[in-house]
């Protein structure tokens, strides 16, 4: 339909935080940093990100933790779940993307700081790959 805003919703395991993001993404990728390896336990974190105004928690309460220097990492106090990165000097608002109802909603098209990628981690080769952040 023409004009239509497409609305994807997410949340944490136990179900206390619920969010809502409106309007295309505009970006979703593979971070292989090892800031992202640390906060989520795993070898990389996929993130989709929406412009911020288009980003809302619609129950409960984002924890945020600062990661470091200007950036910001949102999480649910409850059961832990890794739910978001924003940072200063970012444009975007991004979430982990495994965290939505349908996480397939968003295709990675990117890695990034593959300088950290992990030896047993197998890169898709058909996307883009940036040995830091493009």
């Amino acid at each position: 339909m023409a004009g239509e805003t497409k609305t994807h919703e997410g949340g944490c395991m136990c179900g206390s935080v619920r969010y809502r993001l409106q309007g295309p993404f505009t970006y979703s990728a593979h971070c292989h940093c090892r800031s992202c390896q640390r906060a989520a336990g795993a070898g990389y974190v996929t993130y989709s990100a929406v412009a911020p105004e288009n980003f809302k928690v619609i129950e409960g309460e984002m924890t945020t933790y600062h990661s470091s220097p200007g950036v910001n990492r949102g999480f649910c106090n409850k059961c832990g779940t890794s739910l978001s990165y924003s940072g200063d000097d970012w444009t975007d608002y991004a979430i982990m993307t495994a965290t939505l109802d349908d996480p397939g909603a968003a295709v990675p098209t990117t890695n990034a700081y593959t300088k950290d990628k992990q030896p047993w981690v197998t890169l898709d080769e058909s996307l883009k790959n940036y040995h830091e952040f493009p």
